[in-house]
């Protein structure tokens, strides 16, 4: 009997487009044109972070994660890649075992206004997705750019290969996202991400993905993360809930 979905969408909206809603009203405000075409290109900033959890007696689990990101800026060209891993066992038995990877480049035009490309790998053993490629090609805008803030949203097509349960499938999609962040001051930050994309010929079918992070620095090059991330799949695997969400806490190091 295939389990009863959580009520998640309401949630997942709310997750996605509360900082949007929230900081859209200052985008006019921001007049940082000609200061930011004055930068010069930044180096490539890297960071790595690992989570692990151990106990043994009356319970035996191990729970391990990590992430690694990298970004690089130049005066027309922006390249971000990283990826993630989650494993975790209860007594022998798999409570998680899932990773990701992906890789955007963006050309602007202007000093807001920006061409994208970005492509997404995913594998999820207990949600039953071997794996889930996405190729999104698209536009984007900054709202906000500025030494704290950064907001921008994203539209384009794309299509997705993927082998979900026993059924292998492909489809075109269309790509809605937005990113935010903001460096608190200089030990502090908080980054929030947002994407929905539906089957074009079905739109009934389409995953939301959300992710909201903190990290604060303990020393130098070294900091403490704290990131929620939440999946939302309309047509899970038989047997499977629509959402999965995970917590995840770690130490990162920056170089």
């Amino acid at each position: 009997m295939k389990p009863t979905a959580i009520p998640q969408f309401g949630r997942h909206t709310a997750f996605g487009l509360s900082t949007l809603l929230a900081v859209c009203a200052t985008a006019r405000a921001a007049d940082d044109a000609d200061a930011q075409a004055k930068k010069p290109d930044t180096a490539w900033k890297t960071s790595a972070a690992i989570g692990a959890t151990l106990t043994r007696g009356n319970s035996k689990t191990l729970t391990v994660n990590g992430t690694i990101d990298t970004v690089k800026k130049w005066k027309k060209n922006e390249f971000g890649a990283g990826g993630y891993v989650t494993y975790g066992e209860d007594d022998g038995d798999t409570t998680a075992n899932n990773y990701g990877l992906y890789s955007q480049y963006n050309r602007l035009f202007t000093e807001r206004f920006f061409a994208f490309a970005r492509v997404d790998y995913q594998h999820d053993e207990l949600a039953d997705l071997d794996y889930r490629v996405a190729l999104n090609p698209g536009v984007g805008y900054y709202f906000l750019k500025d030494d704290k803030f950064t907001l921008a949203g994203e539209v384009g097509p794309g299509y997705v290969w993927e082998k979900l349960g026993n059924e292998r499938d492909d489809f075109a999609t269309l790509h809605v996202g937005e990113r935010f962040t903001w460096e608190i001051n200089d030990r502090a930050r908080l980054w929030q991400n947002f994407g929905y994309e539906p089957e074009l010929e079905d739109f009934g079918n389409y995953l939301i993905t959300a992710e909201i992070g903190f990290e604060t620095d303990i020393i130098t090059n070294l900091s403490l993360r704290v990131v929620g991330r939440e999946t939302y799949r309309s047509d899970p695997a038989p047997g499977r809930y629509h959402n999965d969400f995970q917590l995840i806490t770690g130490v990162a190091y920056k170089f």
